[in-house]
């Protein structure tokens, strides 16, 4: 579809235009799944806060029956979540460990070394680019969030505080040369103006140069009723295909696709300028005619996923239930925006959950937006020896059953509801 046709859109990509598809501009969108409505996942309260009302938003994901990018309609600017961000991305020890195996990837793929230039747009705390700084790569994070980014600086990471739109990403450029490799990781999802942040990336990229993108994929979201993690930050839904048709909206070509086991299934995307990119990899053929056989190329092979959400949310309720009854306590380990989704869907407040835990200090002593729970520090479990602990990033599930198998030392059980509920003992 021509440029024209594509909704027009500010600095923040919010056009005002709900009803558009923001990638290709059609107003032809059906409903995908509905969820309600909810506060934003990132809004964590204060005690203070509690007796003030939240503004909620509509979870309500369309699909374009044009081009098939699944959808929120942007209810909330990024300034409105990332200006000051709870999420520090070196609180998971997995996180860090995956970050560095890329970069040891990208060093022997792309034959980085002390001459290179590596750019990390959404860069949080330098997780990713800390590993660039150790082997002396010469590296830039560019990281909208105010302290985020002074966490990063703090580490050694050198760190832009801006959003990137096609004028930062030709800054970049025109002060530190082209980018050898552009990371966009657990980013492309969160971005309302999909076309202005992908000329962003080019405008950084070298004319031969790669761009590498990790999100989640639907694919995987669908088979495996991962609805939590749909939520305000997450504008976007992607197959292969649909990030494909996204990142030729900026003039990068998709070469190579790898599928990673990350937040519940992720696809990590290598794209380059067109001028330079080669034949798509069999790797690509391969996972699009995956996608096909799974109906995603189609608007009716979208339909369908609701009722396998109603279910993971009536299991998870009667579970909680039938342990109330039974005089057992429940509590949470921690406090992630899927989580949120999860809780503020199915209703469950402080009658069935007491508490959550998390490893950040800075959502200890406040509260889960709209059902607020409490969070505290995660050394509150020993000291309550609850029953049970509902895992709520079950996306870290290894990570996680390693960490809290002391429960086991009283027969506490951890307890998993994505994708079907599942009772263990550590």
């Amino acid at each position: 579809m021509p440029t024209e046709a594509r909704p027009r859109v500010d600095a923040t990509g919010i056009d005002g235009h709900k009803n558009s598809c923001r990638l290709c501009g059609s107003s032809r969108l059906q409903t995908f799944l509905d969820l309600g409505a909810t506060p934003p996942c990132e809004r964590f309260l204060t005690a203070e806060q509690l007796d003030e009302a939240e503004p909620t938003y509509p979870l309500h994901v369309r699909v374009c029956a044009d081009c098939l990018l699944a959808q929120l309609p942007p209810m909330i600017t990024p300034e409105d979540t990332f200006t000051e961000y709870a999420y520090f991305s070196s609180f998971s020890d997995s996180w860090v460990a995956h970050a560095e195996r890329f970069v040891d990837d990208a060093v022997r793929r792309l034959r980085l070394g002390s001459d290179s230039f590596v750019v990390e747009v959404a860069s949080n705390d330098g997780y990713l680019l800390q590993h660039a700084v150790h082997r002396r790569i010469r590296c830039l994070g560019i990281e909208p969030s105010v302290n985020v980014s002074e966490a990063a600086r703090e580490r050694g990471v050198p760190t832009r505080t801006a959003f990137l739109t096609p004028d930062t990403g030709a800054a970049v450029r025109g002060e530190h040369g082209p980018a050898d490799l552009v990371v966009a990781n657990n980013v492309y999802a969160h971005i309302p103006d999909v076309v202005g942040f992908t000329r962003g990336l080019r405008e950084l990229v070298a004319d031969d140069g790669w761009v590498s993108v990790e999100v989640q994929h639907l694919l995987t979201l669908v088979r495996h009723n991962q609805f939590d993690t749909i939520y305000h930050e997450h504008f976007q839904y992607y197959t292969v295909g649909t990030a494909a048709r996204a990142l030729e909206s900026g003039g990068l070509v998709l070469v190579d696709v790898e599928l990673l086991p990350t937040h519940g299934g992720s696809i990590r995307l290598w794209a380059r300028p067109a001028a330079v990119a080669q034949t798509p990899s069999l790797a690509v053929t391969s996972v699009l005619a995956e996608e096909r056989a799974a109906g995603l190329d189609t608007l009716a092979g979208h339909a369908g996923f609701g009722p396998e959400v109603d279910r993971v949310r009536a299991d998870l309720l009667r579970f909680l239930l039938d342990a109330s009854a039974d005089g057992k306590t429940v509590v949470g380990y921690g406090a992630p925006g899927k989580g949120n989704t999860l809780l503020n869907y199915c209703g469950i407040r402080t009658d069935l959950l007491r508490y959550t835990v998390d490893r950040n200090p800075y959502k200890h002593g406040r509260f889960t937006p709209g059902i607020r729970i409490p969070i505290h520090a995660p050394e509150r479990i020993a000291a309550d020896r609850p029953d049970y602990v509902l895992v709520l990033p079950w996306n870290l599930r290894a990570e996680l059953t390693d960490a809290l198998s002391y429960i086991g030392e009283w027969g506490g059980k951890l307890v998993f509801p994505i994708p079907s509920l599942e009772v263990v003992s550590p």
